[in-house]
């Protein structure tokens, strides 16, 4: 009961915050609510974040309220996440949105659409989100998919402007097999990133390692 009544006080109080005049404090409202993950808040998550949009100059903000419904909400919300990934936003953004997508969007656990929709839309932010969803999500994904989301990590894999895209693949590795995915890892495990190369050797071993996000 004690917890409960904690609980209740945590969520009611973060969904204050939502409304609040500065943006630092509607995104520790957010952060919280993200962290709650109550799937009473989906509703007031979506509305706040609806009005946040509207204010390119908040982005660490809508990055906590995307990821919040990404927590609370369901397969209803993921057309309102497509929307917006496929507009102008900062790079934090992108990458919440392909995160919730793939949490939110998934038909069954391992179902590899919403992550393959996210690679396909030629926005490297959009699909290093993705892919850090099925990372963390542990997302055993059928082999055609593996292949596809491989292909992407490989064709960026020099890309200087998002250089540690190989990272979440290299993680989420750790859950899948074959030639294809220890020849991947094995040129990660070389690689001078050292976060590259740290969790391709987890992979290699079986396992996810610590998960490094900047976000």
């Amino acid at each position: 009961m004690v917890r409960q009544n904690w609980m209740r006080l945590a969520r009611d109080e973060a969904l204050a915050l939502l409304t609040n005049s500065l943006s630092a404090r509607r995104r520790r409202g957010a952060k919280r609510l993200r962290a709650l993950a109550d799937p009473t808040t989906a509703a007031q998550v979506r509305t706040a974040l609806e009005r946040e949009v509207l204010d390119e100059r908040t982005w660490e903000t809508q990055y906590q309220l995307v990821m919040a419904l990404g927590m609370t909400g369901g397969r209803g919300d993921v057309e309102q996440l497509k929307r917006p990934a496929l507009q102008p936003h900062s790079a934090g953004v992108y990458v919440a949105l392909g995160d919730a997508i793939v949490r939110l969007g998934r038909e069954f656990d391992n179902d590899p659409a919403p992550a393959l929709w996210c690679l396909q839309q030629q926005d490297v932010r959009l699909a290093d989100g993705a892919l850090r969803a099925v990372a963390m999500l542990r997302l055993s994904l059928p082999d055609s998919a593996i292949d596809d989301v491989l292909d992407y990590a490989e064709a960026h894999f020099l890309d200087r402007n998002h250089a540690y895209l190989p990272y979440w693949p290299a993680v989420a590795a750790a859950g899948w097999s074959g030639p294809r995915v220890r020849a991947f890892l094995g040129r990660c495990s070389q690689d001078s990133r050292q976060i590259v190369a740290d969790a391709a050797k987890d992979a290699l071993n079986g396992r996810y390692g610590k998960y490094v996000s900047v976000l």
